[in-house]
């Protein structure tokens, strides 16, 4: 190693010593949130409608209602938010399951508007 490399080793090793468990563990979880925060917004800009379709699936919805209902959150131009997300949104609105959410999407378009 070099030994500026080795300096800075040792500059923050005495800082970190100074921290109590506590202060430890704060320190590592905000690391963890400024690592994974670009990740985050990658994954949150950058979305298609197959991908959105697999996250429907996965969630017990149908191949076919799948593809309806990311076609309509398409339309509404709310895929940015995640498919998924406007499934659990209508759900919740609605008070119906996952399933019937999906449906009442494909079967009325109008579901979506003021959602979010």
């Amino acid at each position: 190693m070099s030994e500026d490399r080795i300096k800075r080793f040792t500059e923050r090793q005495k800082e970190l010593n100074k921290l109590s468990d506590e202060e430890l563990k704060n320190q590592f979880w905000q690391l963890c949130d400024r690592l994974v925060e670009p990740i985050v917004e990658l994954a949150r800009t950058h979305t298609s409608p197959s991908i959105e379709r697999s996250v429907l699936l996965r969630m017990g919805i149908d191949s076919i209602t799948a593809h309806g209902v990311v076609d309509r959150v398409l339309e509404a131009g709310l895929l940015g938010k995640g498919a998924g997300h406007v499934v659990l949104k209508v759900a919740e609105k609605q008070g119906v399951s996952i399933p019937t959410a999906a449906a009442l999407i494909n079967e009325k378009k109008e579901i979506l508007s003021g959602l979010f």
